[in-house]
């Protein structure tokens, strides 16, 4: 027993410290488990094959329609220009001083909209390189603004995001993306309130540290005494004033592209510009939202879905499946919507759907390989006294959802893996333990989403590692901030909806 309880522990500390040094999951997950089946004494063979590949091809075959249809509208939503109108618009609307809160509301905004979490990075870098700039607010905070629009609210919170985190419970629970709608927008206001208050104080104790914007980088400093010892060996450097010094805060290339400064002809030509253009990039957006909200409240209760429960299509009902088929139907309309609004594009976008089709592959294998790894450590005989020691914190069915899920999704750095293992796991019996005490589905679906964005967030995370190196910062730069935003400030949000629902019985 002891012997089994160390594999699970050295498989989580294999897993987590490969995962923060860079490498993919997916390699790492199957090898993480390898280690815990073999200190359990488990078949090794039939561990991967009957449990580890079922469990990730079944979380494959569930969500895979949702990463598509996502990763395509996200590329879609990048090479139309609307991202880039939206950007634009809300930055004529707060003005490029207000960057942080500009920032935040945009990735906010295309997350909600449907855009997968790794397009928005991409997409926002150079709008918020530019905006910082502008405002000459340190670069260290960029990270840490961008994760609050992303990884927090936007994602888990807000009733109707498209956002897998958001569409996972539906399958478990037959609920709707729109679950629990007041207990979703009281912890959104809390989460981006405090997150904002913490971005905006740090700002003020940098400006008065003396920080800039144009303080260079651990990445830039790292350049530029590399670059010295090449000149200085090379014998074409002699003094600190010599025409060959590299210095990368000179060119205006290298840190004022894309200025968005009031005067500069970027920031003159986007206040040129029409309201009607700039709201363009909010149409493809809405569509999403609107047709979720249609699909699920409209057309489902119109038909007749009895046909589900033949065993051609699964045994199943319409509450098992809506989530998915809602969001689906929202962004396959979406993306329909972006080639009508400007036909002459047509070759472009059909190029695009290639290129987003390619760019939803490696997000949910990832994901899969984390509930692979879940399902096998589930599978071990030894895992029934983590569980036990999961369900021994509380008898309410609210209190261990939230705790279970969060500290899976931050033993997997998942949120959508530690909520797919959590709920595969544990979905019901904690189900079960729902009905017995009169809780709905509903408030359990929205404290699992949330909770599930929180602790997933700590430093192996593979989505925060990818946004410090989009952003050219290290994590000693930037995570403290970043944890802050996305890691305390989501748990006091769901302790608040927690409370909320414990107290006024909002089950």
């Amino acid at each position: 027993m002891v012997l089994a309880l160390f594999g699970i522990f050295a498989s989580l500390v294999l897993l987590i410290g490969l995962a923060y040094r860079g490498h993919s999951v997916i390699a790492v997950a199957p090898i993480a488990a390898l280690v815990a089946v073999l200190l359990s004494g488990a078949p090794l063979l039939a561990s991967y094959t009957q449990i580890f590949m079922p469990a990730l091809g079944g979380f494959i075959v569930t969500f895979f329609p949702l990463f598509l249809t996502g990763a395509i509208f996200g590329k879609l939503m990048s090479v139309s220009g609307y991202a880039q109108n939206i950007a634009d618009s809300i930055s004529r609307l707060f003005g490029p001083k207000r960057a942080i809160l500009v920032t935040v509301l945009i990735t906010a905004l295309l997350t909600y909209g449907g855009v997968s979490a790794w397009v928005v990075v991409f997409t926002i870098f150079p709008i918020g390189k530019s905006l910082f700039e502008a405002a000459d607010i340190p670069r260290r905070l960029m990270p840490a603004a961008i994760a609050l629009g992303i990884f927090t609210f936007a994602t888990a919170a807000l009733p109707g995001s498209p956002q897998i985190h958001n569409a996972i419970p539906t399958r478990f629970f037959e609920t709707t993306t729109f679950a629990a709608p007041l207990l979703g927008v009281i912890g959104a206001i809390v989460t981006f309130t405090l997150g904002m208050l913490w971005l905006n104080w740090r700002q003020g104790q940098l400006a008065r540290a003396g920080e800039s914007f144009s303080d260079m980088t651990h990445a830039e400093k790292t350049e530029v005494r590399l670059r010295e010892k090449e000149l200085v060996g090379a014998n074409l450097v002699s003094a600190d004033h010599s025409p060959n010094r590299y210095d990368p805060l000179k060119s205006s290339e290298t840190m004022g592209r894309g200025r968005l400064s009031e005067g500069s002809p970027r920031f003159e030509t986007a206040r040129a510009g029409s309201a009607t253009h700039g709201f363009l990039g909010l149409l493809p957006i809405l569509v999403v939202v609107l047709v979720n909200a249609l699909f699920v409240y409209v057309l489902v209760p119109s038909f007749n879905f009895d046909y589900l429960s033949t065993e051609l299509f699964g045994s199943t009902v319409i509450a098992s499946v809506v989530g998915v088929w809602s969001v689906t139907t929202a962004m396959a309309t979406s993306i329909a919507v972006i080639f009508l609004m400007r036909p002459k594009n047509f070759r472009t976008y059909v190029e695009s759907l290639t290129k987003g089709a390619k760019d939803a592959v490696l997000p949910v294998f990832t994901t899969a390989s984390e509930v692979g790894y879940g399902a096998v450590i589930a599978s071990l005989a030894v895992f029934v006294v983590i569980r036990d020691g999961i369900f021994g914190v509380s008898e309410n069915a609210l209190v261990v959802s939230s705790i279970s899920t969060a500290v899976i999704s931050g033993i997997t750095g998942s949120s959508s893996g530690g909520l797919s293992i959590t709920l595969g796991t544990f979905g019901a019996q904690l189900q079960s333990m729902a009905i017995d005490q009169g809780i709905s589905m509903e408030a359990m679906h929205r404290v699992m989403a949330m909770s599930s964005v929180s602790f997933d967030s700590l430093p192996h995370n593979g989505a925060i590692i990818t946004l410090l190196l989009v952003c050219g910062l290290t994590h000693r730069e930037s995570y403290k901030d970043i944890g802050v935003v996305t890691v305390l400030v989501p748990l006091i949000g769901v302790l608040v909806v927690l409370g909320l629902a414990l107290a006024i019985g909002a089950f």
